[in-house]
């Protein structure tokens, strides 16, 4: 709990994203973001395939859950049909190292779904993790 002089308020303790292969994406982010799976969430070490449907990652400031289900509509966004309902935004001190980042997030799995980087102000990708949920990775503080 977090208190104030307004009184105790409840503390965010971490985004959870539904997937279909939930040890794929958060494979995924823990690639991306160079995250740390909770104890006991790793891998299975012999490579046998898990089909856990509660897994944990944190590092960076941020802690990621991942939770099965058995489908999962694709944002259509930018278009309205189906919402993205919610997104990462993640920064990159430059237009360098945003563009070091792009090449890293689609060997990974991740698909572009708006470049705005002629932006002066705030260039930016948007793309789409292996599951479809969009993420922001942009220049700024």
């Amino acid at each position: 709990m977090v208190t104030t002089p307004q009184g105790p308020f409840p503390r965010i303790r971490q985004t959870v994203l539904d997937a279909v292969d939930s040890r794929g994406l958060a494979e995924f982010y823990r690639l991306l973001y160079g995250m740390q799976y909770r104890p006991g969430d790793e891998p299975p070490a012999d490579g046998s395939p898990d089909d856990d449907g509660w897994l944990v990652l944190s590092g960076g400031g941020a802690t990621l859950a991942f939770q099965k289900v058995e489908h999962l509509e694709r944002s259509t966004w930018p278009e309205d049909t189906v919402p993205q309902q919610l997104h990462l935004d993640t920064t990159v001190p430059d237009v360098e190292e945003l563009e070091r980042q792009k090449e890293r997030a689609l060997q990974l799995g991740a698909r572009i779904i708006l470049d705005r980087t002629d932006d002066p102000e705030e260039p930016l990708y948007v793309f789409a993790d292996p599951e479809g949920h969009p993420l922001c990775i942009f220049v700024g503080e």
